[in-house]
Parts: C-alpha cells; structure tokens; sequence
C-alpha cells in the first residue's frame, strides 16, 4: 500500500517503516496516526515481514511529537477524537507484536520520544535530541512516556525527565539506558539493519512468541511469568519452522524459516 504519511520499504524480511512529513519534522498529525494505524496492520499481517524498524525521513528528526499548527482551530470536541485515535496509534506501536526497533536520527521529543519508547529497543544517531516536554505546555506525556519511560530507565530518572521537561542528548540517552547504541548519523541506517539481519535469520514464530513472553511476563510475579514462558515456547514446539531448524543443525546448513 501506498501512504500520505508513511514510507514502507522491504528489505528482505526486515521492513522500514519511516515517517514521511520532514517538512514538519515528521510531527503527528491525524492522516499521520491514521496511516500508522493501517500500516502496522499490513506488516503484522505479512507472513514474509519478520521483523520491523522504525525511523523518520529527512535528516532533522524522527518525530517531534504532535503537529500543535494542526491543532490551533480544532474545537474541543475536534481535540477529543483526535487524542482517541492518538491514543489508538500510540498503543498499536507498541502492542505490535513481531520486533520493532526505533532508529533516532534526529529531534524525538514528545510523541517522538514515546513512539521511539513503544518500540523494543532504540538504536541512535549521534546528533538525536530525546524529550518528553509535554508539561511545559500543561499536559503530561499521553503516548505512553508516563508509563514505558519508568520501565526504560527507572521511576526516579524518568520523574526528572518528565517533571523538568528537560531535553537529552543521544550520549546521555545511552547513559540512562534508554538507546542500547550511538553511532554516526551516517551509519545509522547501516548499524540497524546490521542487527536487523541478525534477528531476521531466526525463526518469526519464535521471535514473537519472545517478544510476548519478555513484555507480559516482566509485569507478572515469577511462578506466572514462568507459566507463561512455557506457553509461548510450546507454541513454538509445535510449528513446522522448529522442525526445520532441528534438520538444519543437524545437516549442518542454514535454516529456511517460512512462519509456519
């Protein structure tokens, strides 16, 4: 499909799906989420996608949050649905179920920052800028920032980041731990789809059945965590791909996963 807001390229079985407004900083604005929406919606449904990266188009930034000229005539009533499906964009980013990482190029403030957070890691360039300044114009992070940042860095650190609006920068970010790694801008792309390749030449059943365990086992306390792990990997048990990774080590080859 083809989108106002989105680029989707393929590479392999990796997807780039980039936001496409850098004439407004990749900003959020409605067709923008409405495009997220349907574009998650195709890459969870392609059985040859077995994994994701998100990032921005331009060299300026990832996502600076909400398109705010957007909102300057909305009526309260306009606002409402809007955040609604905001609120619908934000959580399908981050329940998206195959791996999804973030790589920053630029300015990720507000939304950006949270889009960035909703995915399983972030890779970032060096001249990316990290912020939740939401409560400098009296709301709080509403992307999920007051709930995946904690999570990221630890509830104090991320108290600071929110309640001061401060802006970070991709070291300080790395420092935190919110970016597993910083590299040149120009490697950016090149570095991510370096480790793109290393996770795609896994099984996608079983990537995604990691992905499930690690997100909703964290939150649980150990005997049910444990349960759950050893649902998602009897479902891996029972798929063809697990078969073929058996007869490949065993035939000394490189396995042909198909996600079945």
């Amino acid at each position: 499909m083809e989108y106002e807001t989105i680029k989707l390229t393929r590479e392999g079985h990796v997807a780039v799906m980039a936001f496409n407004r850098p004439q407004a900083l990749n900003a959020l604005s409605t067709q923008m989420a409405r495009d997220i929406l349907a574009c998650l919606d195709e890459m969870e449904q392609d059985d040859e996608i077995f994994a994701a990266v998100l990032t921005g188009e331009g060299d300026r930034a990832f996502c600076v949050g909400a398109d705010l000229k957007e909102r300057k005539n909305m009526t309260k009533d306009q606002m409402r649905k809007q955040r609604a499906l905001f609120v619908r964009a934000f959580t399908a980013m981050a329940e998206f179920s195959k791996p999804l990482v973030a790589a920053v190029n630029g300015f990720a403030l507000g939304g950006g920052t949270e889009f960035a957070l909703c995915c399983d890691f972030i890779i970032a360039s060096e001249k990316a800028t990290f912020g939740l300044p939401e409560v400098g114009l009296a709301v709080i992070p509403g992307g999920g920032g007051t709930q995946l940042l904690p999570r990221a860095i630890g509830r104090n650190r991320a108290k600071e980041l929110i309640f001061t609006g401060r802006k970070i920068s991709a070291r300080e970010a790395y420092e935190l731990g919110l970016a597993n790694y910083v590299v040149p801008a120009d490697n950016l792309m090149e570095k991510t789809m370096e480790i793109m390749l290393e996770i795609t030449k896994n099984g996608p059943i079983a990537l995604r059945q990691a992905k499930k365990a690690i997100n909703l086992g964290v939150e649980l306390e150990l005997h049910t965590a444990l349960a759950l792990e050893a649902d998602c990997h009897l479902v891996c048990l029972a798929t063809e791909d697990r078969d073929e990774g058996l007869l490949a080590f065993n035939e000394k080859r490189k396995p042909v996963y198909k996600g079945r």
